[in-house]
């Protein structure tokens, strides 16, 4: 993997596949570019794809004290690695996380993001509030394992599965990522819609979900296609959370392949 240095110089090391325009993906929680990976090799023929290790994770450096603000520069740097605009799918809280780059300012041709994990309600932000600070403790603690299998259990993980995943292979490279939930639900803030902040989104922007998603996330992504001004909403039929790189592939394929972006890009 090659290795972008970000603005305060933490390196964040990152891979890019096929020629084209390019595409830069943003996993979620827990995701490193490894997990991006199959996405990326079905976007590959068409785009030329980078998959990053967001700060704090797999070979990309960290940084303290933690700051949102860094990951908008972390991502600012891929876009500048490979020419100073960029397509840019995130998942997630890495749609999350695209968002507030691009209201930011970092030049973004064409946005898709799948189903950021806002909480558009008193009772979800409640939850959200809750889960935060069991969270930071657990963290405080350096009880990282615990951590873990509190975002787990939150994601609606059976707690017999999450008990039999603590001993498969897996789980100990999870572990190693666990610090950063924390960053996740700094992106998130309150969980609130940031509607006002939606509104400074001026790339031309896809919503995604899920139609075997649960309602509540079915309808948070209609708001927020609706407070985004150049947005549109698209529902994936048979989908859910864990979303299927074949399924999303070629959705993003004809979305980025907009004429505006790739002659722009060329």
């Amino acid at each position: 993997m090659d290795r972008t240095p970000s603005r305060d110089g933490t390196l964040i090391a990152h891979r890019r596949r096929g020629d084209g325009p390019p595409v830069i993906l943003v996993g979620g929680a827990l995701s490193t570019a490894a997990t991006e990976t199959p996405l990326a090799e079905l976007l590959a023929s068409r785009f030329s794809v980078v998959t990053y290790d967001r700060r704090g994770r797999g070979s990309s450096g960290d940084g303290v004290p933690y700051a949102v603000e860094r990951e908008v520069e972390d991502l600012a740097a891929m876009i500048d690695r490979v020419g100073g605009r960029a397509a840019v799918f995130g998942m997630s809280s890495g749609g999350a996380l695209a968002l507030e780059a691009q209201a930011a300012g970092v030049p973004v041709d064409l946005l898709a993001v799948y189903e950021p994990p806002f909480a558009p309600d008193a009772p979800s932000r409640r939850a959200k509030a809750h889960y935060a600070t069991r969270l930071h403790r657990l963290l405080s603690a350096g009880d990282r394992a615990g951590a873990l299998q509190l975002f787990l259990s939150l994601a609606g993980m059976p707690a017999d599965m999450v008990a039999r995943m603590r001993h498969a292979p897996l789980w100990r490279g999870l572990e190693s990522l666990a610090h950063t939930l924390a960053y996740d639900d700094a992106i998130l803030g309150n969980g609130a819609v940031p509607a006002e902040r939606l509104g400074s989104v001026t790339a031309r922007t896809m919503v995604i979900t899920g139609g075997f998603s649960p309602t509540p996330m079915r309808t948070l992504t209609r708001i927020l296609a609706d407070a985004i001004p150049r947005a549109r909403h698209r529902t994936l039929t048979g989908q859910t959370h864990d979303l299927a790189p074949q399924v999303v592939a070629p959705v993003l394929a004809e979305f980025f392949s907009k004429d505006v972006y790739v002659s722009r890009a060329s």
